[in-house]
């Protein structure tokens, strides 16, 4: 019987993107001995080098890799080198957003992960971190205020007048809590969705279409928070929390809100998922949340962890590979647990030992 077999296109970029990317490979090449699947790797160039090479930060090449790819694995774009270039031409307006458009990428998973052994890094008191917490933002990506029309600034007398438009439609609403609802059943079971009901007619209809999704799935608990009591609730009982599901704005928000609180923007990852491919898996793309942190590139000490656990989010949600993410997710965990630490992590704790980009891959891809 033949493996399984999925074409990956890989987006490196810029910065400590090749860097963390190659560790990834690895692991990737190792779930592919273990688990019996075929990944084919296509590495192709965006951000920076893509237009020091090509003129284009998404050039058509990596464009038609992507649309003949099962999933795009993206690492980070941008620097100091092309920030005087035009602003749509710049690496980040020129290839993460057309690349989100292109593709409908209309959910963003953004896992919001404090492990037991790392939670003297959040910043918040140590007694409401206790044991570490795990915490999903489904955010909506491609509606709500950010994208709706009129969307300009008038001139009315002798003043200027902004004009930002909020508009969702119920299937928008519809497709996004569906998302959330299936990825909480792969999890504890619970959903807490955000609004501002009291205040705002989206909220309205985002709530009560909600409500509507949650009858199909009658294993999730369901509730609703305003997104001001969301945001203090997120620090007075981060731990309570399983999947977070939000509009684009309140997400946008509440996701940074919450890698802040896991106080390690270099272990966490995400995903932007579009087309759905039914049995809830998707056409996504996969990222560090972090940036490409041109300080330290070229240096081999940057963290590989948040781009290892978005190739696993690529497994979980696009090809279904549930055993192999969860397993790349505890090899993880147990070498963090163990005290590997990258510089961005380390804090010189007993038991603790500071390690490069490499050795930190060394060691996953040994509790792997």
């Amino acid at each position: 019987m033949s493996n399984k077999e999925y074409k990956i296109s890989v987006l490196s970029g810029d910065g400590i993107g090749p860097e963390v990317m190659a560790e990834a490979i690895r692991i990737i090449d190792k779930v592919s001995s273990d688990f019996n699947v075929d990944f084919i790797i296509d590495e192709q160039l965006v951000g920076g080098i893509a237009i020091d090479e090509t003129s284009s930060p998404l050039p058509d090449q990596t464009l038609n890799s992507c649309e003949h790819s099962d999933a795009i694995l993206f690492g980070s774009v941008g620097g100091p080198k092309w920030e005087s270039l035009p602003p749509d031409t710049q690496p980040e307006r020129g290839a993460l957003l057309p690349l989100r458009k292109h593709f409908g990428l209309f959910a963003n998973l953004r896992p919001s992960i404090c492990f037991p052994s790392l939670t003297n890094a959040s910043p918040i008191r140590a007694d409401l971190v206790e044991g570490g917490f795990d915490v999903l933002c489904v955010r909506e990506l491609t509606g709500g205020i950010y994208f709706g029309e009129p969307k300009e600034i008038q001139n009315h007398g002798d003043e200027r007048v902004a004009i930002d438009t909020m508009v969702y439609k119920e299937s928008e609403i519809e497709r996004i809590a569906c998302v959330a609802f299936e990825a909480a059943m792969g999890r504890n079971k619970r959903v807490t969705s955000i609004d501002k009901a009291n205040v705002l007619r989206n909220g309205i209809l985002w709530r009560e279409t909600v409500e509507k999704v949650s009858s199909k799935y009658p294993e999730v608990e369901l509730d609703h928070l305003y997104v001001d009591n969301a945001a203090m609730q997120l620090i007075r009982r981060p731990r309570e929390f399983d999947v977070l599901l939000a509009p684009n704005l309140f997400g946008d928000i509440l996701s940074d809100e919450m890698a802040m609180i896991a106080g390690s923007l270099g272990m966490l990852a995400s995903s932007s998922l579009g087309q759905s491919l039914g049995n809830g898996l998707y056409f996504g793309m996969y990222e560090p949340s972090g940036g490409s942190a041109p300080d330290i590139a070229g240096q081999g000490i940057a963290n590989p962890c948040a781009q290892i656990l978005s190739a696993s989010l690529m497994l979980r949600y696009s090809f279904g590979l549930t055993d192999a993410a969860n397993a790349i997710d505890l090899a993880v965990r147990n070498t963090i647990d163990a005290g590997y630490r990258t510089g961005d992590i380390f804090t010189n704790e007993e038991g603790t030992h500071r390690v490069n980009t490499t050795e930190m891959g060394d060691a996953i891809l040994s509790n792997l």
